[in-house]
């Protein structure tokens, strides 16, 4: 505990209900402050952070103030320190940020510095769960014969990460095979309260992960959101993370849901109010009489969608559904007692039986839940919510529609096309709409049993009535962890989902971030020769175009129950109110209503299957479970020994040529725009994602070095390896470049020759050059997952500034995190109402001191045809202006550490 804390006055004793001692803690009461009463509990949990952290250099009294002032200052968007209790990461972000870690501790021999200072300082949980891919399918042999494809593809990558969990401190990992990091983090990871055994002090659990659906934890009452690698790095190396003290929307629920709604169609309906809303940047929190009616499972589904609604977390306080879940996973009496004693303390937990604090939100919405209703979202965006009901028209109007978002622009004369194909030797057809993929996926719903059995009994209802899928719909179930085995097996109804089709493929996450494997190849020349629409069904939380397949068009986020029904219909063009799902074996139309289970019927099988002792005997030794990993042969030593000839692990550039002194600040001169980009342009068309094309320059570099197609593994693991992914970068197929005019797929124009390139080739070309290069793009850039890459490719490329309407939170910190140098267009304006076509030369008009440059001040573009516009300067702290004149965050840190010697 640092003595120059000047809080240490309000240290207190949490005593037991037996006389003894929990701990200490510092106690939020004892300040004596009436403003605590009407703070949103989310800001409770940053106040407490900085009071603990109080050392007046990175956290200072005035930052306590700021928060305690909340009501005042968090509209004035002023900047607070933060310090997260933990780290969480996957695979695919955890492999390139230990990468960063080894290359970080040879870049600290280099300049003179303790490479050992290279080491994590706050608890590093890594679960590598991002791997996996739906090879088989349709098999009880399906779980063993994907980890052994799992393991022989990305051997290296596992090894690598195993090095890492033995040379660096402080880092757990979970090994392949174990689950989804979001539901293991839920399952068995949190603490919600931690104590300190250092200093014996208590305190709220918080996280920052690598994926932005660690919110799913605020379901749980723990703090947790996430950022890019690059700043998790930063925390897990004792740097305190800047933030903009966040405006709270509360949002109030009241009544309950009617029979027959999922708790996926809540969430959808969830995410769709607040996205119209708009929070991006700030916390939601939930509140009211309906939280009674929530499962601890139903409210994790809604905090896990917290990225497609746009806010930074969505928040659940700590109530008794809290605790009862808590001891439902296995956590002890003692440790539920003691979370319980020191929230209720310090003002963290929220008792419905009792008054309620008279909180105080920027501004608050309300849902009736009696109001919600069976939906699903689609077809190529989380919020575009669709009710049940108005399915059939909306799809409709999607194939009339021009190109994009809601459009296909499909001619009215062939809406109807009927495809001919032979599949295994039998005849079949494929419309417009037909289901070829059906997955019951993702952390989003497999984290909930009531969504998960209530998909088991539709099977059940379906199969004794004798319906069937379509053999060439790939089906798959992926649980997040094996509880959702265990659950499935005591229930009785696991053999429902496998008649179905619906084995189990995996423990982990799949066709949600495109590890969908292959389909048929028949199936897959009808749709690609056809140009057919063919859809997807998944029980994820993302469905951007070319993510979840290549040849998948439409896809469809829906709750597991309906994944099953609509793999059922076999496409997605149906009214289930009027039409039929399928033929029963009597002969008889059976409809949605007849396979559909009701509330109770789902809540009896939750109450009798899901049992303590699952969780129990699912995490025990789960560090040791997986018998491959346990025989991977690693190398020893605190610095690696990187392999020069490897594909998946090589050793990043962003170091060469370093010195002690900071670059400052750099002009962006005679710039060309490298792409001229539209909106809602997602990390998942930046970002390297899913398969590598065999014609794309990623495909190209593997070839020469003697890597064959059926090896080249996916984007996502081979994160490792910065050669692979500079070239996978905007290498997304359905990328709109506007300056293609028309054309969608990877390519843009080098403009001084004219040349149509990958984009890739044009970025080498001008870096070759000494061009700098830019980006415009419209609102809503970066949104989507959490991906470092979607910043360190760009970086790779060359691109010096991005122009935007506006950015998504973690992206925009990222290109910081970089050095690329964040702009907003003034508001009203864009890249086409101010005639800018990107094939321009733009000059950016920068300080050239880091003293001169201020977080949020205007800067002047000037193109090199005369035209002259004033955009704003997304630094948004004093703290991102330092990354910037460090030329990006590692750097920062780096220097930081050996100046501290």
């Amino acid at each position: 505990m640092d003595c120059e804390n000047p809080f240490r006055r309000i240290l207190k004793t949490l005593e037991r209900p037996d006389g003894g001692e929990y701990g200490k803690f510092f106690s939020l009461p004892s300040l004596n402050d009436p403003r605590i009463e009407k703070l949103p509990y989310s800001i409770r949990i940053l106040l407490e952070s900085a009071i603990r952290n109080c050392d007046e250099f990175q956290v200072r009294s005035n930052d306590v103030e700021k928060i305690l002032d909340w009501e005042n200052s968090s509209p004035k968007q002023v900047e607070i320190p933060f310090k997260p209790a933990r780290v969480l990461l996957h695979d695919y972000t955890g492999v390139p940020a230990v990468v960063d870690l080894a290359c970080m501790r040879d870049a600290m021999n280099k300049l003179g510095g303790d490479s050992s200072k290279i080491n994590p300082l706050v608890p590093v949980h890594f679960v590598v769960d991002h791997s996996v891919q739906v090879n088989v399918s349709g098999s009880e042999k399906a779980v063993q014969a994907n980890m052994e494809l799992e393991f022989q593809r990305n051997g290296e990558r596992f090894g690598f990460v195993k090095w890492g969990s033995n040379a660096f401190d402080n880092m757990f990992v979970v090994p392949p095979g174990s689950g989804i990091l979001h539901q293991i983090n839920l399952e068995y990871l949190a603490k919600v309260v931690v104590l300190n055994t250092t200093d014996g002090v208590l305190y709220p659990d918080s996280v920052v992960g690598t994926d932005s659906h660690t919110t799913m934890i605020d379901g749980l009452g723990v703090a947790g959101w996430g950022v890019g690698g690059i700043e998790a790095e930063a925390a897990m190396l004792g740097q305190v993370m800047s933030m903009v003290l966040p405006g709270v929307v509360g949002f109030e629920l009241t009544g309950r849901l009617r029979d027959g709604v999922t708790a996926t169609d809540l969430v959808l309906t969830v995410t769709q109010m607040l996205r119209k809303h708009g929070v991006v940047g700030k916390f939601v929190e939930f509140y009211g009489e309906g939280m009674r009616e929530l499962s601890l499972a139903d409210r994790a589904t809604i905090a896990n969608m917290c990225p497609e609604y746009g806010a930074t977390m969505g928040f659940f306080p700590v109530d008794h559904v809290a605790l009862k879940y808590l001891k439902l996973t296995g956590r002890s009496d003692d440790t539920v007692s003691m979370i319980e004693h020191y929230l209720r303390a310090n003002m963290m937990f929220v008792d419905y039986n009792e008054p309620r604090d008279e909180i105080v939100y920027s501004c608050s919405l309300e849902l009736k839940l009696e109001d919600v209703e069976p939906c699903i979202s689609g077809p190529k965006r989380p919020h575009d919510r669709v009710p049940l009901r108005d399915m059939k028209a909306d799809w409709g109007t999607c194939l009339n529609n021009r190109l994009g978002f809601k459009g296909f622009a499909i001619p009215k004369e062939a809406q109807n096309k009927v495809v001919n194909f032979v599949f295994r030797g039998t005849r079949a057809q494929l419309r417009h709409g037909a289901v070829v993929i059906a997955a019951i996926t993702s952390c989003t719903n497999t984290s909930n049993p009531s969504v998960v059995l209530g998909a088991a009994l539709v099977a059940k209802k379906a199969y004794e009535l004798g319906l069937e899928v379509k053999p060439w719909i790939k089906t798959s179930l992926a649980p997040g962890s094996g509880v959702v085995a265990k659950y499935l097996q005591k229930s009785g109804l696991e053999k429902y989902l496998n008649q179905l089709g619906f084995h189990i493929v995996a423990y982990g996450c799949t066709t949600c971030i495109g590890n969908s494997g292959d389909i048929d190849e028949s199936v897959a020349s009808a749709i690609a020769e056809n140009d057919l629409v063919a859809a997807a069904v998944l029980s994820g939380n993302r469905n951007f175009e070319g993510r979840v397949h290549p040849l998948t068009r439409a896809n469809y986020l829906a709750s597991p129950p309906l994944v099953v029904a609509y793999a059922l219909a076999g496409t997605v063009d149906i009214d289930f109110e009027k039409e039929p799902i399928g033929t029963g074996k009597d002969g008889k139309q059976v409809f949605f209503r007849d396979i559909w289970p009701s509330n109770k019927e789902v809540a009896e099988a939750v109450e009798a299957s899901v049992l303590p002792d699952m969780f129990k005997a699912t995490y025990e030794g789960i560090t040791k479970g997986n018998p491959m990993w346990n025989q991977l042969s690693v190398p020893t030593g605190a610095l690696y020994d990187w392999d020069s000839k490897s594909t998946y692990i090589h050793e990043p550039p962003y170091f060469k040529d370093m010195t002690m002194s900071p670059p400052g600040p750099r002009s962006v001169k005679n710039a060309y725009c490298l792409l001229n980009l539209g909106d809602s342009i997602t990390t998942d068309h930046i970002s390297p994602a899913g398969s590598i094309h065999k014609d794309s320059p990623a495909a190209k570099f593997l070839i020469e070095r003697g890597v064959g197609r059926r090896d080249f593994n996916s984007y996502g693991s081979r994160r490792g390896n910065d050669e692979v992914m500079a070239r996978g970068t905007f290498a997304n197929i359905r990328l709109v470049n506007k300056l293609l005019r028309g054309e969608v797929g990877p390519e843009t124009i080098h403009i001084p020759t004219g040349q149509k390139l990958s984009v890739f080739d044009a970025a080498t070309k001008y870096k070759s050059e000494g061009q700098d290069t830019i980006i415009l793009a419209g609102s809503e850039y970066g949104s989507g997952s959490s991906r470092d890459w979607a910043a360190k490719g760009p970086k790779l490329l060359g691109v010096k500034a991005v122009i935007a309407k506006s950015f998504e939170r973690i992206h925009r910190s990222n290109l910081v995190g970089m050095g690329i140098v964040p702009l907003c267009f003034k508001v009203g304006e864009d890249a086409e109402t101010l005639g800018l076509t990107g094939f321009e030369q733009y000059n950016v008009e920068l300080p050239n001191e880091i003293n001169e440059i201020k977080p949020g001040q205007d800067v002047k573009v000037i193109t090199d045809d005369g035209k002259s516009f004033v955009c704003t300067l997304r630094f948004d702290t004093e703290v991102e202006l330092a990354y910037f004149n460090h030329g990006g965050i590692l750097q920062y840190v780096i220097r930081n550490l050996i100046n501290s010697n």
